[in-house]
C-alpha cells in the first residue's frame, strides 16, 4: 500500500482473521469501528503474529542491515495498528470497559516488549554488524539506529542472567501497570470533584465565557435534567479541568470558594480509591531497583544515558544558572501582588488561592486588557487559519481539512492533509481540540499515528494525533480560546511538524523517533513564538461577532504582558524539574524522607510561596510517574534554550521581511524538522544556527535580562 496515493483507505476487504479492526495494517486506523471488545482478541492475535516474526528473525544469522531490520519493521507495523490505537483511545475515549481490556493485555505487551528487547540473537547480529567492515558503509542514520538499538537492548536488561533477569522483567511489568493506574486515578479524581454555584451573587466577576461553559457542564449531568442552567442565572458547575479551574481561580471573588477549589486541586489523586501516594513510593523504589540491576547508581543515570544533556551535573548546572536569573525576580513579583491585594481591601495574608486572583487584577490594571477581552478574537477556526498561514510562509506547506477522508473516534475530531509546494500530499493529522471531562484526560499532547517509512515495498506517509483540551463551543458561540490555549495549540503543532515534515526514510529515525528526549521540545516551543508575531497574530485575531481585527494597541499590550510574572513562571518549572531530578538521582526510597518532603524542601528554596504542607501535587504529576519524563522534566527548559536561540535567527533575519523569513524557515525545515533522529541534535542545530546554542535568547525572551547590544555579543561570543 502506498499512503501517498490512498492515505485513508482503511476499509479494504478484511480476511476472516483480520475482521478485528486492530488487525488491519494499511491506511488509517479504523477509529469508527474499534470497540473495547476488540482489544483482548485483537491484541493477543497481534502478539502471536509478532512472536512468529521474531522467532523467524532469531533463526536468521545474516549480518545484513535489511535482513535484521525488515522483520523488526513488520513487528513495529503490527503495534502501530494493533496496540497504539488502544493506548490512544484510553487517553481520549476512556471507559471502564476499555480500561479493563487494556489492563488484561498490558502484561502480555510488556512481556513481548521485554522478550524482543532482550533477544540475544538480534543483539549479537547488531554487534557483529557494528564490528564489521560494512559499518562505515551504512551511513550516519543507520549507524545511529543500530547504535541506539544496541544501547536499548543493554538498558532493557539483555546482559542480565537468572534471578536478576527475572526480577528486572517482573519490575518492568509492574511499572507498566502502576503507570496506567496512576493516570486513571488522576482522571477519576479530577472527574469526581465539582462545585455547583447556585446563587448568582457568588458568580459575580466570573466571565461570560466561563459561565457559559459552567452552565453547559451543569446541563450535561443527567441528574440535573429537571433544572436546566442558563448563562445568566445558573446554576454553574466548576470542575478541576484546566479550562474551568484556571479561569475560576483568576476571577472568582468569593475567597472561600477559591480556597475550596484550590484545596481540591492540590489533593487530586491523593485520597481513597484513587490515592497515588503508595504508587509513587513503589514506582520510585522499582526504578531504583532497575537502575541497580543495570549497573547504574540511580534512575537518572539510566535516563540521561539516552539524552542530549548526558549527566546529572550538566542538568543541575542549567538549573542553577536559571535559578540565579529568576529567584529575586520571582520573589519581587510575589511581594508586589501581596501589596496590591492589601491595597485593594484584602486584610488576610496572601494565600495560595489568592495569588492567581490578585495577579490577574494587577495584570489587567497594568496592561489594560483582560483575557475575556481577548477571547472573542480567538475562535478556533481563525486561529487555525493563522497557524496554517505562517506554516505556509515558513515551511512551504498547505494544510487542508479533509474529514471525509478519515474515520474518527469522536464527532469533534477533525482530519487535515498537508501538501508541499508542488501540491503533493506529504502528511496528515487528526486534531481533537476540546475538553471532554467524562472520558478524556487533561493536558495537551502530540502522538504519532503512523510513522513515515520508505521501503522497496511501499511508502508510508506520516500521520499525527494532536490533542488539546480547549474550551468547546456552546450553542451558537464557537470555540473561543484563551491566549494560553492559542499558545498550546501552536506548541503541539510544532511537535506535529517535526513528525510530519521529516524526510528520513527509516521509520526508526523519522519524525521524532530517535530524537534525544531533551531536544524533542525544540520545535514545539519554537512555534509558540509566532503567537507574538504581528502579522500572524493580527491575521487570526478576528472578533467572532463583529469581524473586527484585534486593535494595534491591544496587540502591543499583549506583547508587553508576555513577560508578566516571568520569574514566577521560571521558578515553577524549575521546582518541577529539580524535584524530578532529585527523586531520580539523589533520593533513596528506603530512607525515611518521603517524596513529598523532598518536594517541600526544594520548594522552600525555589518557590516565592512554598506549597502548603498538605499539598499533594506529586500525586497528579503524570509527566514523571505515568509519562516519559522521569528524570527528564528538565527537558522543557533544556529545549527552551535551543528553541529561543533558534527563533533568534528569525529575529536577526527580520520578522517583517517575508522573503528573509521564508529563507530562514526553509533552513529550519530542512534541518530541525526534516532530519529527525538521523543525526545528533547538536549537529543538526549547528547546521541551522552555525554555532552551538546560547542561553541569552531565553533569558531575553523571558524578560530576565536586557537585550544585548551587538558590541556586547561580539565581546562575549558564549552569549552569557
Amino acid at each position: 500500500m502506498d499512503t501517498s496515493s490512498s492515505p485513508a483507505d482503511s476499509s479494504a476487504a478484511d480476511s476472516p482473521t483480520d475482521s478485528n479492526p486492530l488487525l488491519v495494517t494499511s491506511g488509517l486506523p479504523p477509529w469508527d469501528r474499534i470497540e473495547p471488545e476488540h482489544v483482548i482478541p485483537g491484541v493477543r492475535l497481534m502478539l502471536q503474529k509478532a512472536e512468529s516474526i521474531l522467532e523467524e528473525a532469531e533463526r536468521d544469522d545474516a549480518v545484513d542491515w535489511d535482513r535484521i531490520m525488515d522483520p523488526l519493521d513488520r513487528i513495529s507495523l503490527l503495534f502501530e495498528y494493533g496496540w497504539n490505537p488502544v493506548e490512544h483511545l484510553l487517553s481520549v475515549m476512556n471507559s471502564s470497559e476499555l480500561r479493563e481490556a487494556h489492563e488484561t493485555v498490558l502484561p502480555d505487551i510488556v512481556r513481548f516488549s521485554l522478550r524482543m528487547g532482550q533477544s540475544r540473537p538480534l543483539y549479537r547480529r547488531l554487534c557483529a554488524l557494528r564490528d564489521s567492515d560494512r559499518w562505515d558503509r551504512l551511513g550516519e542514520c543507520r549507524r545511529r539506529i543500530a547504535t541506539r538499538m544496541i544501547q536499548d537492548a543493554e538498558l532493557s536488561g539483555i546482559g542480565l542472567e537468572g534471578e536478576d533477569l527475572r526480577q528486572f522483567n517482573e519490575n518492568q511489568e509492574r511499572l507498566s501497570r502502576l503507570a496506567t493506574a496512576f493516570s486513571n486515578h488522576v482522571l477519576d479524581s479530577t472527574k469526581a470533584f465539582h462545585l455547583d454555584i447556585t446563587d448568582p451573587a457568588d458568580a459575580d466577576g466570573l466571565p461570560e465565557s466561563f459561565r457559559r461553559m459552567a452552565a453547559a457542564a451543569w446541563n450535561q449531568d443527567p441528574q440535573n435534567a429537571d433544572q436546566k442552567a442558563s448563562v445568566e442565572s445558573g446554576p454553574w458547575r466548576v470542575t478541576l479541568e484546566a479550562p474551568s479551574f484556571g479561569p475560576f481561580m483568576e476571577h472568582c471573588r468569593r475567597r472561600d470558594l477559591r480556597e475550596q477549589v484550590y484545596r481540591a486541586w492540590i489533593r487530586r489523586a491523593s485520597e481513597g480509591d484513587t490515592n497515588n501516594e503508595p504508587l509513587i513510593a513503589e514506582i520510585l523504589e522499582l526504578r531504583h531497583s532497575q537502575a541497580h540491576l543495570l549497573g547504574f547508581r540511580n534512575w537518572a543515570e539510566v535516563s540521561l544515558a539516552r539524552k542530549m544533556a548526558g549527566s546529572v551535573e550538566r542538568v543541575e548546572t542549567m538549573f542553577e544558572e536559571l535559578l540565579q536569573a529568576s529567584r529575586d525576580r520571582g520573589r519581587a513579583e510575589l511581594k508586589e501582588i501581596a501589596q496590591y491585594a492589601a491595597d485593594h481591601g484584602q486584610n488576610e495574608p496572601l494565600a495560595h488561592w489568592d495569588v492567581a486572583f490578585w495577579a490577574e487584577r494587577l495584570r489587567e490594571e497594568r496592561f489594560a486588557f483582560t483575557d475575556e477581552q481577548l477571547r472573542p478574537y480567538f475562535s478556533l477556526d481563525r486561529v487555525l487559519e493563522g497557524l496554517f498561514r505562517i506554516c505556509r510562509l515558513l515551511f512551504g506547506i498547505t494544510v487542508r481539512r479533509a474529514d471525509q477522508e478519515a474515520p474518527r473516534w469522536h464527532e469533534d475530531v477533525r482530519f487535515y492533509q498537508v501538501h508541499d509546494e508542488n501540491g503533493t500530499l506529504i502528511a496528515s493529522f487528526y486534531l481533537d481540540p476540546y475538553s471532554r471531562p467524562e472520558n478524556k484526560r487533561g493536558g495537551a499532547w502530540m502522538n504519532d499515528c503512523i510513522a513515515r517509512s520508505v521501503t522497496a515495498r511501499e511508502t508510508r506517509l506520516p500521520v499525527a494525533h494532536l490533542v488539546c483540551n480547549g474550551t468547546p463551543p456552546v450553542g451558537r458561540v464557537p470555540s473561543l480560546m484563551t491566549f494560553r490555549e492559542v499558545e498550546t495549540l501552536f506548541h503541539e503543532f510544532g511537535h506535529g511538524l517535526q513528525h510530519m515534515l521529516t524526510v528520513i526514510d527509516e521509520r526508526e529515525a523519522s519524525g521524532i523517533s530517535g530524537v534525544e528526549w531533551d531536544a524533542v521540545e525544540l520545535p514545539s516551543q519554537f512555534m509558540e513564538n509566532w503567537c507574538y508575531h504581528r502579522p500572524t497574530l493580527l491575521s487570526m485575531a478576528v472578533h467572532y461577532e463583529t469581524g473586527e481585527r484585534l486593535p494595534d494597541e491591544l496587540f502591543e499590550r499583549l506583547c508587553a504582558a508576555r513577560t508578566w510574572r516571568a520569574g514566577s513562571a521560571m521558578l515553577r518549572q524549575l521546582l518541577f524539574g529539580m524535584t524530578d531530578m532529585h527523586l531520580h538521582a539523589r533520593f533513596d526510597p528506603r530512607n525515611r524522607e518521603s517524596a513529598f518532603e523532598v518536594f517541600q524542601r526544594i520548594a522552600e528554596d525555589v518557590s516565592p510561596m512554598p506549597p502548603l504542607p498538605e499539598n499533594r501535587f506529586l500525586c497528579s504529576f503524570q509527566h514523571i510517574f505515568a509519562g516519559g519524563y522521569a528524570a527528564g522534566y528538565y527537558s522543557y527548559k533544556w529545549a527552551e534554550v535551543l528553541s529561543a536561540d533558534a527563533f533568534a535567527a528569525f529575529e536577526e533575519a527580520g520578522l517583517d521581511n517575508e522573503e528573509a523569513l521564508a529563507a530562514t524557515g526553509r533552513r529550519f525545515r530542512d534541518t530541525i524538522l526534516a532530519q529527525g533522529g538521523s543525526r545528533h541534535p547538536m549537529d543538526i542545530f549547528r547546521d541551522f544556527r552555525g554555532r552551538e546554542p546560547r542561553v541569552d535568547a531565553l533569558l531575553r525572551h523571558s524578560g530576565l535580562i536586557e537585550p544585548a547590544t551587538e558590541q556586547q555579543r561580539q565581546n562575549d561570543p558564549a552569549g552569557r
